[in-house]
């Protein structure tokens, strides 16, 4: 199925068009109304050199003037056999139609509401028939039987004609375009962005990716760079604020030759302030009892960090080298997101 997109936003068209494999741009007068477009030409001849097929309105009163606009378009140096005349169904819009297809042009008959103005428009020689999907069920009108009749009409009678389903205003559109065997569908790209997601293609590209940076990651490159360090001689109020700045619910306390004497965490804070009051600040912090380190190296893989996180139950392992503390590693950067 041809997959078009529907508008006349330049930034929209450029972003949709970057895909690479859409079929052409579909877009009308009301779309560059709206877009503030007053240069009508020189947006569609611009566009004829962004997008592999473009879709634009041919119109008239009558057919002789149809056939006039359309080739006054193509002298602007479109390619015709990359522009589609959009025309609304008509007698004489099929006339024009018609005309058109004689000249080896190629045409799309559109504003379809019923199979009786598709079938006309087929045997017009129509290159696409454009019933409007949306339009129609805002009326109350089943749209989708619709289109699954021109498509029917077109087998059944071997009509080289292409049936496109329009008017999308959802993603469950597109999914009853492909349903129906619609031949073509011009989407508009806000819709476009939605059909390929899905929150279980999320949950499972995420694990994925967390999997592979676990087995291909050093935990040296995981590290954020902060070093969560405070001397023993440093009172226990100033490594509050330290720890608050690094960031960790643990800071790592050394001597002055760089060792690691432990790690005091923010579970052993709220512990010393139940037993022994708000005193307990101006102590120097290595004068306190600390935890034994949980550590591991640099050149370790994140995977063996995640056994020790799954072991150990800890949020926080220090990371070393050579023996000595470089960083933290949260049991967040296992993600890297």
């Amino acid at each position: 199925m041809e997959l078009y997109l529907d508008s006349a936003n330049l930034k929209e068209i450029e972003e949709g068009f970057k895909l690479g494999f859409l079929t052409g741009l579909t877009t009308t007068p009301t779309f560059m109304q709206r877009e503030g477009i007053t240069d009508i030409d020189g947006t569609i001849v611009k566009l004829s050199k962004i997008v592999p097929v473009l879709q634009i309105e041919a119109l008239g009163n009558t057919a002789e003037e149809v056939v006039e606009e359309a080739v006054r378009q193509l002298n602007l140096g479109l390619d015709p056999a990359k522009t589609v005349f959009k025309i609304p169904v008509s007698l004489e819009g099929l006339r024009a139609c018609r005309m058109l297809r004689n000249k080896g042009l190629l045409v799309n008959v559109h504003l379809v509401y019923t199979l009786q103005q598709a079938y006309m428009a087929m045997q017009a020689g129509a290159t696409y028939v454009c019933p409007l999907v949306g339009r129609l069920q805002d009326q109350g009108h089943d749209a989708v039987a619709l289109v699954e009749q021109c498509v029917k009409a077109v087998e059944r009678y071997k009509y080289d004609t292409k049936i496109m389903f329009s008017s999308v205003r959802n993603s469950e559109h597109v999914r009853n375009a492909l349903t129906v065997g619609a031949h073509t569908i011009t989407v508009p790209l806000k819709i476009l962005k939605t059909l390929t997601e899905n929150n279980f293609t999320t949950i499972g590209t995420e694990q994925f990716l967390t999997d592979t940076r676990l087995m291909t990651v050093r935990v040296g490159e995981a590290i954020n760079g902060i070093n969560p360090l405070v001397n023993a001689d440093t009172n226990l109020k100033d490594a509050i604020v330290k720890m608050t700045e690094y960031g960790f619910g643990c800071i790592t306390v050394v001597n002055d030759g760089g060792d690691v004497l432990g790690v005091f965490t923010d579970s052993d804070l709220r512990r010393l302030l139940q037993n022994e009051g708000q005193d307990i600040l101006g102590r120097k912090i290595g004068s306190m009892e600390f935890k034994t380190p949980i550590s591991i190296d640099t050149n370790a893989l994140l995977n063996d960090a995640a056994t020790i996180f799954k072991k150990t139950n800890v949020d926080t392992i220090l990371a070393t080298e050579n023996g000595k503390p470089v960083g933290m590693l949260d049991i967040q950067d296992l993600k890297g997101f």
